[in-house]
């Protein structure tokens, strides 16, 4: 376990390097094209060969990638062209937004998903299988703007209950995030339950399990400590990608009701053009992604010890 472990480390941080590489050349390889960015399009060529004399973008660009990435680990960021502050101070505060945005969907979505799909999966075919199957496929394919609109039509305009934003203004409070976590879980639990109802009917379906079942074990016995365990294998990839998704792909849900967290300010760095935003933004993205993956592979080996990666 020690070796797997340090394997998927190693793996992850070599993934991180190149990654990193990649962002750094597709946004810093144009050295004109960030003098532009940084100094605005009104900036005269010489100003801007001053600006890049003094910033060391003469150099070569291995050695400018070396100082980014030494920069980068020790948390200078740079500072933000559209907000006219350090990255780190615009960026953290907004992905902690995020990360409480997330939290709250989790606590509700995984239960409410997984004991939806096992229910369902247990009873495969029955009147509840075929309810939570029709409800998983409706509020799936309806798009986050889409119930973004109908539930702020009916919880904001008609009967008055939550306000139309969560942008915190007067501080933190509690009803501002009942909308956004309400269209995130609507649109995700379905997903994440129709996965685990495929998952926890086909284990139902094993020899091991009739055996149990013909062997006159109690049926909750069954499912409890034999299927449930092989069952959570697939969900819980499905549920673990949830995190990427809920890092910079709520930028819908997040401008919409003016939530101030990283997806809107992902959007906002792009519309802008904030260069050191754009690459700070886009590596704590694949720096999470990575790390979950590797959570991720190292979990399966729990959930099923007959699981190694080699």
């Amino acid at each position: 376990m020690l070796m797997l472990i340090l394997k998927r480390l190693g793996f992850m941080v070599f993934t991180m390097l190149v990654v990193s590489l990649l962002i750094f050349a597709l946004l810093e390889i144009n050295v004109e094209g960030v003098a532009v960015k940084v100094l605005g399009p009104y900036t005269t060529e010489e100003q801007r060969n001053i600006w890049l004399e003094e910033n060391g973008y003469f150099r070569p660009f291995f050695v400018r990638y070396a100082d980014w990435l030494t920069s980068f680990v020790q948390g200078d960021w740079g500072e933000s062209t559209r907000f006219r502050r350090p990255v780190a101070e615009v960026l953290l505060p907004r992905l902690g937004n995020t990360a409480l945005l997330a939290a709250c969907v989790f606590a509700i979505m995984v239960p409410l998903a997984l004991i939806l799909g096992i229910l369902a999966g247990m009873r495969e075919g029955s009147k509840l299988d075929r309810s939570i199957s029709v409800t998983s496929i409706i509020t799936t394919s309806v798009p986050e703007f889409a119930s973004a609109v109908l539930f702020a039509s009916l919880f904001v305009f008609w009967l008055g209950w939550l306000p139309g934003t969560s942008g915190m203004a007067d501080g933190f409070a509690w009803n501002q995030m009942v909308l956004p976590v309400l269209v995130l879980v609507v649109y995700s639990f379905g997903y994440v339950a129709r996965m685990t109802r495929a998952s926890m009917a086909e284990v139902m379906t094993t020899p091991y399990i009739r055996t149990a079942i013909l062997k006159g074990l109690p049926f909750r016995q069954v499912v409890l400590k034999h299927a449930l365990r092989n069952a959570l294998i697939a969900p819980f990839t499905v549920v673990l990608l949830q995190i990427n998704w809920l890092l910079s792909g709520v930028i819908v849900v997040e401008f919409f009701f003016a939530y101030k967290g990283f997806g809107a300010l992902l959007l906002e760095a792009a519309l802008n053009q904030d260069i050191y935003l754009i690459e700070a933004c886009a590596m704590i993205a694949v720096a999470v992604v990575v790390v979950v993956q590797t959570l991720a592979d190292i979990g399966y080996t729990y959930l099923n010890p007959r699981i190694r990666f080699s």
